[in-house]
């Protein structure tokens, strides 16, 4: 590893934004963690802490969506709230808003700090923890936050749990082949269902042993389901694939607008950019950079992006004008 990095392990938040983007809801999106991540650094340069952070590893311990499926329902309905209580005595209509409960580490690679300051770096954050922030959610607590310098020693710390990592690999390939952008998404997610008999499944090798298994009804010897999604590694060593939102697209040129809330910094519309990502175990990473992800924005393209294994953009550069 060239640079350090600061661990904030499992870090436990409560009500977090898992509406990562106008039509998916889940994990929260990186622009979240990456948001946190400015903001934790302009609390420490306000303190006197001149920390430069480059880009930011999100680990997954534990995950909780805030839904409801009532008995004899198909789907899974959003728990929502409408506060407060009308004069009236009646619930006030509300917009539906998709909440989860999380505990994450957070792997921050951070520069212009001397040796001599780490120990303080990490008391600053511990200590600017409670009062933020994280993807909406309310901070509950965190094991003590830690600086590491070696790779193998971060990745036995993060253990047990799952590295968020960015796929656009795979909606990249399936776009050059002709595939529209949807349902190239939608390949990698869709689970498919068929039933196999026992003389199939004996010769059958391209059941993988991930694959979902119904158990077989013991009055019914034909066969039995098989749910599976399709292979996401030519290595078989595949995570568990989900949409994320990763940035945003620009759709007008940057400009004034009307009582907008910078009057000093120019305003474009933008709609959420959603790929594939991919959750895998910690111990199969390689390198630091398969874990930090970075912005990277194109003024020219009006694509404004958290990615991995991107070209460094500086905090400055990313938020002049803030």
């Amino acid at each position: 590893m060239n640079n350090l990095v600061l661990v904030i392990p499992h870090l436990k938040l409560q009500n977090a934004n898992a509406l990562s983007s106008p039509f998916t809801i889940g994990f929260p999106a990186m622009t979240a963690w990456l948001g946190a991540m400015h903001a934790l650094q302009r609390k420490l340069r306000n303190k006197g802490v001149d920390v430069r952070f480059a880009g930011i590893g999100v680990i997954s311990h534990q995950f909780h969506l805030h839904t409801y499926k009532g008995p004899g329902d198909f789907d899974s309905s959003i728990v929502g709230t409408a506060n407060p209580v009308g004069k009236d005595g009646k619930r006030p209509s509300f917009i539906e808003e998709a909440r989860c409960n999380l505990t994450v580490s957070l792997a921050i690679e951070f520069t212009g700090l001397g040796i001599d300051k780490l120990d303080g770096l990490a008391e600053h954050v511990q200590s600017h923890l409670p009062y933020m922030k994280f993807a909406g959610g309310d901070v509950l607590g965190s094991k003590p936050v830690h600086i590491e310098a070696n790779f193998d020693h971060l990745k036995r710390t993060l253990m047990p749990g799952y590295a968020l990592l960015e796929r656009r690999d795979l909606m990249v390939s399936a776009m050059e082949s002709g595939q529209d952008a949807g349902d190239a998404l939608l390949e990698y997610l869709a689970v498919h269902h068929h039933c196999v008999s026992s003389d199939d499944e004996a010769n059958n090798d391209g059941v993988n042993n991930n694959d979902i298994k119904a158990s077989t009804n013991p009055n019914d010897k034909k066969g039995e389901w098989i749910s599976k999604r399709k292979q996401s590694s030519a290595d078989g060593q595949r995570g568990w694939i989900v949409p994320i939102a990763t940035g945003f697209q620009a759709l007008t040129q940057a400009g004034i607008a009307e009582n907008q809330r910078d009057s000093r910094t120019e305003h474009r519309f933008a709609e959420s950019v959603v790929t594939l990502g991919e959750f895998k175990m910690v111990f199969r990473l390689d390198s630091l950079d398969q874990l930090i992800w970075r912005y990277k924005a194109d003024e020219d393209t009006g694509m404004y992006l958290c990615q991995q294994q991107a070209e460094f953009v500086s905090q400055d550069d990313a938020f002049e004008g803030f």
